[in-house]
């Protein structure tokens, strides 16, 4: 289309376990030599799954895709507390499991669904100051930070293997969902953490529909083009209307 190029656009990645979201984008970035590439809402080094980069003129976009609704599954760890609320931090406090259920957990669920205040965890990229809070946690330093409004759809159990919960979570963006776990497990009075993570959905994007982020660095340029969502669809998509011939999308 008449002022977009072939790489500008939306590239759906599966992202796996171990690189950041921003190794994920230099990554790209440097294999297929476009300048501007971003992506639109981080996943921790351990959580896999969908990553929305845009590529080119796309990050004009980046806001609006951004602030989509996500779908996340995963299994939380009960008995065990870290720092980080994660798998990646230190082991804080461990207590006995109580018998749990299905059912039980799903009761205990429900009170972490609809609107909830939410302070962001120590480990975490929100900046005080203009410092990433976990340089601060590294430091050994505890600061105050702001709770922030979050809306939770579904949180949901749908298998209990002892000491782990299988579970989906329908959510707003920002939302920590590693948050959700530690809260459920100091509710439950034996800790908790998030052991593992993946994203599902972003927005009407599914991980199904993207491609392996090993498979994305095999590509020539050539044959990435046809893996990208072209700026037309992506305007369309967000604004309900095709952007006019050569003035470029409006974010």
């Amino acid at each position: 289309m008449e002022g977009f190029g072939p790489l500008d656009g939306a590239l759906l990645i599966d992202k796996p376990a171990g690189p950041t979201s921003h190794d994920v984008v230099e990554a790209v970035r440097s294999q297929f030599g476009i300048k501007k590439v971003g992506h639109c809402g981080t996943l921790d080094p351990n959580a896999t799954g969908l990553l929305v980069l845009v590529l080119g003129k796309a990050t004009k976009l980046a806001e609006q895709l951004i602030a989509d609704d996500k779908l996340y599954a995963g299994t939380i760890k009960f008995g065990v507390t870290t720092d980080t609320y994660d798998a990646d931090g230190q082991v804080t406090a461990t207590a006995p499991v109580p018998p749990l259920t299905v059912e039980q957990l799903n009761q205990l669920a429900q009170q972490f669904t609809g609107d909830l205040l939410q302070t962001p965890p120590m480990v975490s990229a929100v900046k005080k100051g203009g410092v990433p809070l976990y340089k601060l946690a590294r430091r050994g330093l505890e600061v105050p930070r702001e709770p922030k409004l979050v809306h939770v759809y579904s949180f949901t159990f749908t298998d209990y293997q002892e000491p782990l919960g299988y579970f989906t979570v329908a959510c707003t963006k920002g939302t920590y969902v590693r948050s959700l776990a530690h809260d459920l497990g100091q509710k439950l009075g034996c800790g908790a953490h998030l052991h593992t993570l993946r994203r599902i959905r972003s927005g009407d994007f599914t991980v199904d529909q993207a491609i392996e982020f090993e498979s994305v660095l095999k590509l020539s340029v050539a044959e990435l083009q046809p893996r990208i969502i072209p700026m037309a669809k992506l305007v369309e998509r967000r604004l309900g209307s095709p952007p006019q011939p050569g003035t470029g999308p409006t974010p």
